[in-house]
């Protein structure tokens, strides 16, 4: 399952770096790493599932959310629910 999520998350920073503005850009590399520790995270854990994966970056974006002004919180927040929907249409 992590596999699935990782490779998600490279075809859609693939695509963000060629066809994404500044503003995406700058959104899918910060979310890149959160979801990167969050799926090391995952990797020692019992459940690996989507709703796993949704808490600890609820966590993530809580974190963000204390880091990054609203405007830019706003970018990785709508990056977020991007990549989400990749993942889950990738599930099936």
């Amino acid at each position: 399952m992590l596999d699935k999520y990782d490779a998600a998350l490279e075809s859609w920073i693939e695509e963000t770096v060629v066809n994404g503005d500044d503003d995406a850009l700058f959104a899918s590399g910060y979310l890149q790493g959160h979801v990167a520790v969050v799926l090391a995270q995952l990797e020692v854990e019992p459940e690996q599932d989507l709703s796993a994966l949704d808490s600890k970056m609820l966590d993530c974006l809580a974190l963000a959310n204390s880091e990054l002004n609203d405007d830019d919180y706003t970018l990785v927040a709508n990056a977020w629910q991007q990549l989400r929907q990749r993942i889950q249409a990738i599930q099936g």
